[in-house]
């Protein structure tokens, strides 16, 4: 049975639905200010491998992934370039669609914008404050965390810490709370900054409302599996589940789950660090292909070291496992050993995704391959497991000219000249062919 690592028990869970059959599921988007760096990519890439075995399970995956387009750091930067807020986030979210089309991710059920859902935020908030979760202080609305039930949870921190941490500050914004761990559903705005009318004056939504607002209104008042970056527990997935749960009065998501960093030299990846690769840049040097390969294959929990070597492993692996998807068929294959490759890999993702133990099952699947063992049945079963790691090989067709000098060299084999027959070899070697022979014929992989 799949298991999953539940960030809010700290422990594996059988994997319940809601519903038989059918995933509601919501992942933490990117705030589209900027190219996405490496480790977005990874959880974005991460995710899309968790709904694609999902999938492979049989489950019908409602997949729901955000868009914030409304951020300090989006006016900033949109003052900087001349453009409105929505252009310049326009700008940004076609370059995440690119980029991430290139990492092999699948396009979202839905991917929604916090400006197509200004009125639900504001309803939302409105319904927190008639409700007494929620007060208002000069123009800004803030959250009373004190009247959650037991905040803090998903981040192990208790509600008596956070007051005690945030007992000194003094800036003016602390000043207008009741509690300084009250945090901002609503900001007023700023002369000239974008905004929207609301009860309290004109402002826009903070950070945490907004996707409290479209994950319940587009999946319902509890998801199955809410996932982000383990940067996100606290405070955005800890403040989604206080407002949220105070909102509806049921229980937000049945299971928490948090992908680990990217490194650089064993530090996170991160704007703010300044140590940071963009997708977009990386794709200018790596195959999309490849660096999803190296993404993909380590389990999500665990941080990964993103170096030179590491993109080099990846690009050596994947070669092999391409080679090996186009190896030429076999005569004779049992396929009870295929079948307990195929419950191996089903085994090792079960517990919790774990990819690595899913890629390593492969490449014993493909040692077996090349060793003889190969059909049109088995090779649409491995490229089915490879799939859910987002590989897919376009079939690779020889010329005509090549599959010319294969037929004369087996012809010159056929009649034991063999100089002819190795000459043949060193001139397809010198385009990048390499020839096998076999039991089975002659097999070919490019180089």
């Amino acid at each position: 049975m799949l298991k999953i690592y539940d960030t809010m028990t700290r422990s594996l869970r059988d994997f319940v639905p809601l519903e038989e059959g059918k995933v509601k599921m919501y992942v933490c988007g990117p705030t589209v200010y900027n190219y996405i760096h490496v480790g977005n990519g990874r959880s974005v890439v991460a995710f899309d491998t968790i709904r694609r075995y999902l999938e492979f399970r049989g489950y019908d995956v409602t997949y729901i992934s955000n868009f914030t387009d409304v951020d300090d750091k989006i006016i900033r930067g949109a003052e900087a370039e001349g453009m409105t807020t929505k252009d310049f986030s326009d700008k940004y979210i076609a370059a995440f669609m690119e980029d991430t089309a290139a990492l092999g991710v699948k396009p979202a059920t839905k991917n929604p914008r916090v400006i197509d859902f200004m009125d639900e935020i504001i309803a939302f908030v409105a319904d927190l404050v008639d409700n007494g979760f929620a007060y208002e202080s000069d123009g800004d609305v803030y959250f009373r965390v004190e009247k959650a039930d037991d905040y803090g949870k998903l981040a192990n921190k208790s509600l008596e810490d956070l007051v005690m941490g945030a007992s000194g500050r003094t800036d003016e914004e602390t000043a207008r709370k009741e509690n300084p761990v009250d945090f901002a559903l609503w900001k007023s705005a700023k002369p000239g900054e974008v905004s929207w009318e609301s009860p309290w004056g004109p402002g826009r939504p903070g950070w945490h409302i907004e996707c409290s607002v479209m994950s319940t209104e587009l999946l319902g008042d509890t998801l199955d599996i809410h996932g982000g970056g383990a940067d996100l527990e606290f405070p955005h997935h800890t403040n989604e589940i206080a407002q949220s749960e105070a909102k509806t009065g049921h229980k937000f998501v049945n299971y928490w789950m948090h992908n680990g960093f990217v490194n650089v030299d064993n530090e996170k990846m991160s704007k703010s660090l300044g140590n940071f690769v963009t997708v977009h840049d990386a794709l200018k040097t790596v195959d999309g292909q490849i660096l999803r390969f190296f993404l993909a294959t380590q389990h999500y929990r665990k941080p990964i070291n993103f170096t030179d070597k590491a993109v080099q492993d990846a690009q050596t692996n994947l070669k092999y496992l391409k080679n090996t998807y186009e190896q030429t068929f076999s005569q004779d294959v049992d396929m009870t050993v295929f079948q307990a490759f195929q419950d191996r890999f089903i085994e090792a993702m079960d517990e919790d995704f774990n990819t690595a133990n899913g890629i390593t099952v492969i490449f014993d699947l493909a040692k077996w391959i090349n060793s003889g063992n190969y059909n049109q049945e088995i090779k649409d079963g491995f490229a089915q497991l490879l799939e859910v790691f987002g590989i897919v090989f376009e079939e690779e067709v020889l010329d005509s000219d090549i599959e010319a000098l294969i037929a004369e060299r087996q012809e010159a084999r056929a009649n034991r000249d063999f100089a002819k027959a190795d000459a043949i070899r060193d001139e397809l070697a010198a385009q990048g062919i390499k020839l096998l022979d076999t039991k089975d014929g002659v097999r070919w992989t490019r180089d």
